[in-house]
């Protein structure tokens, strides 16, 4: 059990986490015709949009209420119905996001009375969903935004229903995961024959695909009428303790049962996941993907001789941090320490002394002499100066390509994710083949931890 502990600095040095209304705009960007629309300050925006643009490489649609200093003190009335207008106008999405900042926060805009002024003025936004999500950047963080925003979205978009249909499962990814890691959960889902409705589906919208035509709104993701359509599943799968609220909230109104998942990153998690569609579907187990675990398990023991208690620094979002935290410690690694930007119930579970919800200077100092730094680009310079590899992952990621295409989930993710680390520690250290050759009684003979032998002994039984 770690202990986690906040920092106690007076200000943020070198910022790791990012603000709630960039995280819930993210989830927005995950809805088919959808436009975030953040009312706030145009600069609050602009960063989001430059984060964005930097680590996916693609066109983001997202507005913003413009406000400044005189409409902030009289109240930003005007500033939302005007946005409201123009963006259904010009743009004619389905949905529109509408997140609060700290600035309207701080003010106290009553922007739910707002909206119900503008609805009663403007019968043509009658035929436009308005979500609204309070999400204030003094407030949380990233991840927190994130599954606010999907709460917000369940809550006003999904209707009650006592309709049930056996094959239908709900998937809440939590933002921790890729477009990648999104389309290969849903690939795994269908290979079981059932009929995954993911919200948010960044697989569909920002999976670095070529649009046939220009839309001012998101192209493809979950469309709201499969919102709508939530309460009909059997079953909703959270990934992530951020996802929980969210899966609690469909219950609440629908009474689909849910199940929480922390990860999907790990023989183990996997092996669950798996079994858990077998049971559903009521099928045997593709034989693809006994053969990927049997490849999961292979890249286990070639990869174990790498990780051997190597010390790792990890800087994240909790629910990725604790995704790649447990599973580095499967690998016979150890968490060196471990840096967050925010509370969540998972963090007392990573297999550590102890967790900072911290910064990025606090990671740097605390990572003098680790094997590997784990956090997103706004590390490396951390990682130069202390001359320790770097394995980037996370948002944003802008100094690769690719970012968004990654996978770390399932047993093709896994495998995939050994050889990533494994490359990165031998590339460190350039003379280890020769110092094998030379003395085999240095190579490392640290096994797997007693949680990697565990999932390296596991089976996936039949239905």
């Amino acid at each position: 059990m770690a202990e986690v502990r906040h920092g106690n600095k007076a200000c943020t040095v070198n910022p790791l986490k990012m603000s709630q209304p960039i995280g819930a705009a993210l989830a927005f960007l995950g809805l088919d015709r959808c436009l975030p629309l953040l009312h706030g300050s145009q600069g609050c925006t602009a960063f989001g949009l430059v984060l964005f643009v930097r680590h996916f490489r693609e066109t983001i649609p997202l507005q913003t209420t413009a406000m400044n200093e005189v409409t902030t003190i009289l109240g930003g009335l005007e500033n939302i119905e005007q946005a409201l207008l123009n963006i259904h106008k010009r743009a004619q999405p389905a949905v529109i996001g509408l997140c609060s900042t700290g600035l309207t926060e701080t003010k106290g805009d009553d922007v739910a009375g707002f909206l119900k002024l503008i609805r009663a003025r403007h019968p043509e936004l009658a035929d436009t969903e308005v979500v609204l999500v309070s999400t204030p950047d003094y407030r949380g963080a990233f991840q927190d935004g994130w599954g606010t925003a999907v709460k917000s979205m369940v809550e006003q978009l999904t209707h009650p229903t006592t309709v049930r249909t056996l094959l239908q499962v709900n998937i809440l990814p939590g933002c921790h995961l890729t477009p990648g890691d999104i389309e290969e959960i849903r690939e795994i889902v269908e290979s079981f024959g059932l009929v995954p409705i993911i919200l948010p589906d960044l697989s569909g919208s920002l999976d670095g695909h070529i649009p046939a035509t220009f839309l001012p709104t998101t192209l493809g993701g979950t469309p709201l009428e499969d919102i709508r359509n939530l309460g009909e599943a059997r079953l909703t799968i959270a990934i992530g303790e951020q996802m929980r609220p969210a899966a609690e909230a469909l219950e609440k109104i629908t009474s689909v049962p849910y199940r929480v998942f922390d990860k999907l990153t790990g023989l183990k998690a996997s092996d669950d996941f798996i079994q858990l569609l077998a049971e559903l579907s009521e099928n045997e187990v593709p034989a693809k993907y006994r053969r990927q675990r049997s490849q999961l398990l292979d890249a286990m023991l070639d990869g174990h001789f790498h990780f051997a208690r190597k010390k790792i620094a990890l800087a994240a979002e909790p629910d990725l941090l604790f995704a790649l935290g447990t599973w580095f410690a499967e690998m016979g690694a150890e968490i060196q320490c471990a840096v967050t930007t925010t509370m969540s119930p998972s963090l007392a579970r990573l297999p550590c002394d102890e967790v900072l919800i911290g910064d990025l200077e606090d990671f740097e100092r605390a990572a003098v002499g680790a094997d590997l730094l784990v956090s997103h680009s706004h590390a490396r310079q951390a990682a130069e100066r202390l001359d320790i590899p770097l394995f980037r992952t996370g948002l944003p990621t802008f100094d690769r390509i690719g970012a968004a295409h990654r996978v770390s989930v399932g047993y093709r993710g896994t495998r995939d994710l050994i050889f990533e680390a494994a490359n990165l520690f031998m590339a460190a250290h350039a003379d280890f083949p020769a110092l094998a050759a030379s003395d085999p009684a240095l190579l490392p003979t640290t096994p797997l931890s007693e949680a990697g032998r565990a999932s390296a002994t596991s089976t996936i039984h039949r239905h």
